[in-house]
């Protein structure tokens, strides 16, 4: 049986699922819609299929014949219809590689890549020892950070359904069913798909900051508190395994940190009364969450102290009980839990106002931190554990005290982030009403360090009530003065760092010290004390190519040198993915993001500071997206140290932490990738990486020429990318609750770099991903004849490259130029249209052509065939939804008023994202 055949085979589950779920739809189309509309449905997915599959004309025309004279009604109907079977298709792939990784498992096979077991394999071929190991977690810190940009175009009611499919799926998968069983789950799978079907897609309103953040919280509900606690005992019972000798305690590296709520930058609706609001509902799902655990400890706890002995610490809590029930007086660990809930439900009315669904038996102190309740609960497990029940304490309470030491009383720590431009406006404005500089933008750079320092070296502060201030300013101090109070209410973590937006100076950093002495959450003096980290996000290419320059010269400030050393000398460095794409390209931004982290972690070792990278990286390739495993391993040598952190934003969130399964698994890739990639030679492992460096210079100076002339030279490119692309659209719908750009201006400077890429992900060109490379290749090849060997061994040999080009390669594999092409036709200018469009498809030529022959392959995603088959499967149901947005869109920017050709343009928008997945 050849490889194919055997992919085929094993493939053969997924393919029933989809026949089924696509059944099932189908039936719901014919029992809502009438036969009629079931018929003109599946005309055209038959019709899409064919043209797919042959590229038949015919099949093309006849497609644009049954699609163009629909009503307005039918075409939503079919847009709807196509859409859904996309997400039903996402659920059943979902659903096959958690099915695929356990038979992998159960057949006994070796750890698969991205494994924590295959990371260990890898620890003991490089002949790491225990004590290295140890060291590791002893200063780890790996955070997936959680941010409301929005790319995640379908609503929550939407994803509740499609999590009930997954269910069903998965109780179809692992148990065998009875006849009455299977079609009871048939029953509930034709349930969630009519819900899903009489569900509306879109949201009338655009999103509120609150519901971005109430969004955010349900991923901890269904898959952080639980895959979390589950993901540390597993490793601590893996490294035990390899590592015998003593008991492994892992501190709590691994947290999902969140933006949602603190995000400010180009996001006037993000608020100090927002802030309060999301750390009090992240609090409450927290306590609501404990509470529940609590509860159920409860219940499995009943042990009597008549059979069982207990310790005296469990007994002190037994009699501390307020619980004087006669049923439960022999039952010390159930009366303990009582004592313990009453207390947690007067700290949850303390806190957050909230009072408990089940009452406590009587009002009790609250707890001053979750410390305090983390040590009432180790005392049942120290009394378990010592007195024969030491399984009991394994379960449940094990989870539940590694949740509390993970989540505290505050569930996710939330990052400030606001642009510099805005810090800079503050600054000034203080300065000027309180009379030390008249004009602080008109300082050179400088001369506005020495001022800084100066203010940063007195305790007196700028600000006074009794001084009017601007309507900005205010609400900046607001951000820093609620910053502190939460940090009082929530602790220290809840709130942890600052993020600086755009940051091109010294002065950038200096002036957000500032505004934290302001609130007080800088203290000057002889003791300086800085409370929260200053964190500068470098975003442009000529930012990141100046970021370790700007960094050498901030650690040579005694100042700053010693509020760093008060936060144990480290430092956290911000890098965008995304600003530095649109600014220079992806291959420039690539290598310009890996120089800058080569650097920075040169000046930090000089310094003797700690550095700890924070990845900026969106959904798709254009904005940095990609396989974490590989990412984290494309990393140059030095640059994760065992600390990492990295964000998660767009429907990305959903596919990745969505499903708890998959989130255990995304969350063990993140662990196994920073264990690579900090305690192993990765990137050296076949031949010494800094000898291509030359090769990538010249590359990525030549591909950002190229990149540079079409988006920022060629004029007339911005008409043609917004006439040509749904990015005004995109703007109006209520996918979010930011603005789609920074100012009100059509430059595509202004415009933010997610409708940017999921603008061009839409008409099906992904150029963000992969314009530039093929110019590049080309024009070094002509300087070195035989420079194809050189770029071959590269790819072979190192990781950087390889994951560049398996990244360029996915991208062109979603790609199609005869779509793109319709889009092309929108715009009005035809010399415009036809100057630009063979630009883009010439450059897409080349790219192919030298990708394939450096890959040494025939066709895209050689190396993925999953994913090939994947993408060959959902096209021609993307195909219809692409040819119907074209056409709505003609119709409304021809002024056509009818509000279902708005409607039908923004559901096609959501069905053409649910089909490529990782397109913003």
């Amino acid at each position: 049986m050849t490889d194919t055949t055997q992919d085929e085979t094993k493939d053969e589950p997924l393919r029933a699922d989809i026949r089924l779920l696509g059944r099932i739809l189908g039936d719901t189309v014919r029992e809502q819609e009438g036969e009629a509309i079931f018929d003109i449905v599946e005309r055209v997915r038959q019709t899409a299929i064919r043209f797919a599959r042959n590229g038949d004309p015919a099949a093309r025309a006849e497609l644009a014949a049954i699609l163009d004279p629909l009503s307005r009604d039918t075409t939503q109907v079919v847009v709807r219809a196509f859409s859904y079977f996309l997400q039903l298709a996402n659920i059943a792939e979902d659903q096959h590689h958690i099915r695929r990784r356990r038979a992998y498992d159960l057949a006994g096979s070796p750890p698969r890549e991205g494994s924590l077991p295959y990371a260990l394999d890898r620890l003991a071929e490089a002949g790491v020892e225990r004590a290295d190991v140890a060291d590791f977690f002893s200063r780890a810190l790996i955070s997936p950070v959680l941010t409301a940009h929005p790319t995640e175009v379908q609503r929550q009611s939407t994803l509740q359904s499609q999590r009930e499919i997954e269910r069903l799926l998965d109780v179809r998968d692992r148990q065998r069913l009875t006849p009455e069983e299977q079609a009871e789950n048939a029953a509930g799978l034709a349930r969630a798909v009519l819900t899903l079907w009489q569900t509306r897609m879109l949201r009338p309103v655009r999103l509120k900051v609150i519901d971005e953040v109430k969004s955010g919280i349900g991923y901890f509900a269904s898959t952080f508190f639980t895959e979390l606690p589950n993901l540390y005992i597993q490793a601590a019972e893996q490294l035990e395994a390899r590592y015998p000798g003593d008991r492994w305690v892992l501190p709590p590296f691994l947290r999902v940190g969140s933006w949602i709520g603190g995000d400010r930058d180009g996001n006037p609706f993000v608020t100090a009364e927002i802030l309060h609001e999301t750390l009090r509902l992240q609090s409450t799902a927290t306590l609501d969450f404990y509470l529940g655990e609590i509860h159920a400890l409860g219940a499995e706890l009943p042990m009597s102290s008549l059979l069982v002995k207990v310790s005296r610490e469990l007994e002190a809590l037994d009699e501390a009980s307020p619980d004087r029930s006669p049923q439960r007086a022999d039952e010390p660990y159930r009366r303990a839990l009582t004592g313990i809930y009453a207390r947690l439900a007067a700290t949850a009315r303390s806190l957050d106002h909230l009072e408990p669904l089940r009452h406590a038996v009587a009002d009790a102190e609250p707890y001053t931190c979750a410390g305090d309740l983390r040590d009432d609960l180790k005392i049942l497990a120290g009394s378990l554990q010592a007195n024969g029940s030491a399984l009991l304490a394994g379960g449940r309470l094990r989870r539940l005290l590694r949740a509390i030491q993970i989540f505290g009383f505050h569930l996710a720590p939330i990052d400030l982030r606001q642009n510099s431009e805005v810090h800079a406006r503050t600054v000034a404005d203080l300065l000027t009403a309180a009379g030390r500089c008249a004009d602080y933008s008109a300082l050179e750079e400088p001369a506005r360090i020495a001022l800084l320092l100066q203010e940063l070296g007195t305790p007196r502060p700028l600000y006074s009530p009794y001084l009017a201030y601007s309507e900005e300013t205010r609400g900046e101090l607001a951000i820093f003065f609620a910053a502190r109070e939460l940090r009082l209410r929530y602790g220290a973590a809840a709130l942890p760092n600052c993020i600086i937006s755009k940051t091109d100076g010294v002065s950038d950093l200096l002036e957000v010290a500032l505004l934290l002495k302001e609130s007080g959450l800088l203290r000057p003096g002889a003791d300086p004390r800085l409370e929260m980290n200053v964190i500068p996000l470098f975003e442009t290419i000529a930012d990141l190519q100046q970021a370790a320059t700007i960094m050498d010269t901030l650690f040579r400030l005694p100042v700053y040198r010693e509020l760093l050393a008060a936060r144990g000398c480290e430092q956290e460095i911000m890098l965008g993915y995304s600003d530095s794409n649109k600014d220079g390209g992806f291959l420039t931004s690539c290598w310009e993001l890996y120089r800058a982290e080569i650097e920075l972690a040169r000046v930090c070792r000089e310094h003797g500071m700690r550095l700890r990278i924070f990845h900026g990286r969106g959904g798709s390739v254009g904005r940095g997206g990609g396989p974490s495993y590989q990412a984290i391993l494309a990393q140059p040598a030095g640059a994760v140290s065992g600390q990492i952190r990295l964000t998660e934003q767009g429907e990305v969130i959903s596919s990745k932490y969505g499903n708890p399964g998959t989130g255990r698994r995304n969350l063990e890739v993140l662990l196994a990738a920073t264990l690579e990639a900090s305690l192993t030679d990765h990137e050296n492992r076949v031949e010494s990486a800094e000898a291509f460096h030359p090769v990538m210079d010249r590359l990525s100076d030549l591909a950002f020429r190229a990149y540079r002339r079409l988006v920022y030279e060629t004029e007339g490119f911005t008409q043609y990318f917004r006439q040509s692309t749904v990015v005004s659209e995109i703007a109006r719908l209520n996918i979010g609750s930011r603005p789609a750009s920074r100012k009100a201006t059509d430059r595509i400077e202004d415009l933010r770099a997610i409708p940017w890429v999921f603008s061009w992900a839409q008409c099906r060109l992904m150029l963000p991903g992969w314009y530039g490379f093929g110019s590049a290749v080309d024009a070094w090849l002509s300087d070195h004849p035989d420079g194809l060997a050189t770029l071959r061994r590269m790819f072979r040999a190192w990781p950087f490259f390889r994951t560049l080009l398996s990244n360029i390669d996915m991208v062109l594999a979603k790609t199609d130029l005869a779509i793109a092409s319709r889009y092309a036709e929108l715009v009005t200018d035809t010399a415009l249209r036809d100057r630009v469009f063979a630009l883009i498809r010439g450059e897409w030529e080349l790219t192919r052509r030298h990708l394939l022959a450096i890959e040494e392959q025939e066709g895209f995603l050689a190396d993925s065939p999953l994913l090939r088959r994947s993408i060959q499967q959902r096209f021609p149901y993307m195909d219809p939804l692409n040819h119907l947005q074209v056409e709505l869109l003609k119709r409304y920017r021809a002024g056509e008023t009818d509000e279902r050709v708005a409607r039908g343009i923004h559901l096609t928008i959501n069905g053409i994202a649910s089909g490529l997945r990782n397109s913003g």
